[in-house]
């Protein structure tokens, strides 16, 4: 393969000359590309065969221990203005930026294969996906991006008609922690990243492209790219509906995208669009639709069994990579709670002992093609995206949160969704359990000013009167005894049912000062082992809390200065002020 696209030809020329690869291979996504590229890397180790009678065509990958998650601290967005960056971010200059990269890109790539990875971000045909081209020396980076994103022939005619593409140069390097940045230059459309493997910092069409760059596309085109699952909900009456889910990593997302109704909720009908990132834009009747960028899951696998998540345990039986997980004597995968077998190996390939930690790294991975999910919905193929009736904001809050509240109107619900906070996770380097900040999910990923950010969501109430109603849940609710109070999982769809109802207007909800909450007997209970007493806990509303925590909200948008939206900080003052 080549290109007619003189922009794309020169930019591979340059790097070519900057890398000094022993060759340069165009990919072309096909099924006999992918299966060679993986009998290469068996022959190098770098991935190791499963077993194939148990696990068809599934493979472990073993990162460097130092290279397990997504750097945040080592991840910069580069632009000429500082502010446009804002506080959420780590900026840097891109003079200074390019300088850095350039010294270590070159010749970072003697002695290997320079992989050309032409891909498109959602269906291929949709007016609302973007292309882009990733360039790497990592042939586990090009078997990945297989998986998750459209790529080879028909992405690189798309960018041969429009002629526009994001470009990612990515180059594993030394694997050196010293020697690994994540930088991002939206003005230039451009990705680079070096010295790290790791699929976040790695598959540059992920969180990178299709968040951070696409944050700044979105606003200057006026639509939304967000960390959003995408769920279809049919009703046994054959009614279906489309909600579009915001929570941080590893706090339940993959579960709840691909979420099993309880036997109790017989003839109810879930499928999944996406489990990760939503592309939002409105129609022409003022509608928001998504789609998913991504045809792939690229999730987190402790925890993982049949009970948890059926769907996400059956998909990964076959044809999938592995990465970070431990192995049993019959290697086969292993991983904390999976419920089946035992380790006999670590992610690091020494033999497992439990004084020396978990058998799976705590962010250990599956990548794996959406179609294998048994709820998988061919909608995540549709063009023209689906129609969003509700967008619901979500994370770990031991207390405070309630299991479930509406916002008032779209302009609350920008505040609900700025507010959020949750305990963080294992998803990324740092400390795990503590509460932080994290608006609409999108603290790591926004790829400009926060405050810009909620200015380009409030616009959204002056371009529409048809827009999805916004809501906030809540699943970790625990009691003094630190024991859950709701179920979650499946049930969680007994929830889900109460926002459709609100959507539909079929059912009232009772005023407080941080928005709509359920009457009790509206949430749907039977077969739990619920009692009215912790219902009433699960949709508690402590006033002296909350008036901590939007006094605290109010604190963190001190942050962004004059450039905070005032309408934001009208909202604000309005729930503190409703608290009492």
């Amino acid at each position: 393969m080549t290109t007619q696209n003189e922009a794309l030809r020169q930019w591979i020329e340059e790097v070519t000359n900057l890398t000094t690869p022993e060759s340069v291979y165009w990919c072309d996504g096909s099924e006999e590309e992918y299966q060679r590229l993986i009998q290469e890397m068996l022959g190098t180790e770098t991935l190791l065969e499963l077993n194939q009678n148990t696990y068809p065509n599934c493979f472990l990958h073993r990162s460097d221990p130092t290279d397990v998650a997504r750097v945040e601290h080592l991840t910069f967005v580069c632009t000429e203005n500082r502010d446009d960056v804002g506080p959420n971010n780590h900026w840097m200059n891109p003079a200074e930026a390019h300088e850095k990269m350039t010294a270590l890109y070159a010749g970072c790539m003697k002695g290997r294969t320079m992989y050309v990875i032409p891909y498109c971000m959602g269906p291929i045909n949709s007016p609302y996906a973007r292309c882009g081209v990733e360039i790497t020396d990592s042939p586990y980076v090009a078997v990945n991006m297989r998986h998750m994103t459209r790529m080879g022939k028909d992405a690189l005619a798309r960018i041969e008609r429009e002629g526009q593409f994001v470009k990612g140069l990515h180059s594993i390097g030394e694997l050196d922690p010293e020697r690994r940045f994540i930088m991002h230059f939206p003005e230039e459309l451009l990705i680079q990243s070096y010295g790290s493997g790791y699929g976040g910092n790695a598959l540059l069409g992920k969180k990178c492209h299709a968040l951070r760059i696409a944050s700044w596309q979105a606003r200057q085109e006026g639509w939304l790219a967000e960390h959003m699952l995408i769920v279809e909900i049919e009703s046994p009456e054959g009614e279906k509906h489309y909600i579009a889910a915001a929570f941080p990593s590893a706090c339940g997302k993959t579960n709840l995208a691909m979420l099993i109704p309880p036997d109790s909720h017989k003839g109810w009908k879930i499928r999944t669009i996406g489990d990760d990132i939503a592309w939002l834009h409105l129609d022409a009747t003022g509608r928001l639709r998504a789609i998913n960028p991504e045809s792939g899951y690229f999730g987190v696998v402790p925890g993982t069994n049949e009970k948890t998540n059926k769907n996400a345990y059956d998909s990964i039986s076959h044809d999938t990579i592995f990465t970070n997980v431990g192995t049993t004597s019959e290697n086969e995968p292993w991983w904390e709670d999976k419920k089946n077998g035992e380790p006999s190996t670590d992610w690091k390939g020494n033999p497992y002992n439990p004084e020396n930690g978990p058998a799976a790294h705590p962010n250990s991975r599956f990548t794996v093609s959406a179609s294998q999910n048994p709820c998988y919905s061919p909608l995540a193929e549709d063009p023209a995206g689906v129609p969003i009736s509700a967008i619901v904001f979500g994370g770990r809050r031991r207390e405070l949160a309630p299991l479930v509240y509406q916002s008032k109107n779209w302009k609350h619900g920008v505040l609900v969704g700025a507010g959020c906070a949750s305990e963080t996770t294992a998803a990324a380097t740092g400390d795990v359990g503590v509460v932080r900040r994290d608006p609409m999910a999108m603290k790591p990923f926004c790829g400009y000013n926060f405050a810009d950010y909620w200015s380009h969501w409030l616009s959204f109430a002056e371009k529409s009167d048809n827009l999805p109603l916004i809501f906030h849940v809540n699943w970790f609710r625990q009691d003094s005894n630190d024991k859950f109070l709701w179920p979650g999982f499946g049930d969680n769809l007994r929830v889900l049912r109460w926002i459709i109802d609100r959507c539909e207007n079929r059912v009232d909800a009772r005023e407080t000062a941080i928005g709509y909450l359920p009457n009790p007997s509206d949430i749907d209970t039977a077969g739990l082992d619920i009692d009215s007493a912790t219902m009433d806990n699960l949709l508690h509303v402590d006033t002296d809390q909350w008036r901590e925590e939007i006094t605290t909200v109010g604190s963190y948008f001190d942050e962004y200065g004059d450039r905070l939206p005032g309408e934001l900080r009208a909202q604000q003052q309005k729930v503190l002020s409703a608290l009492g």
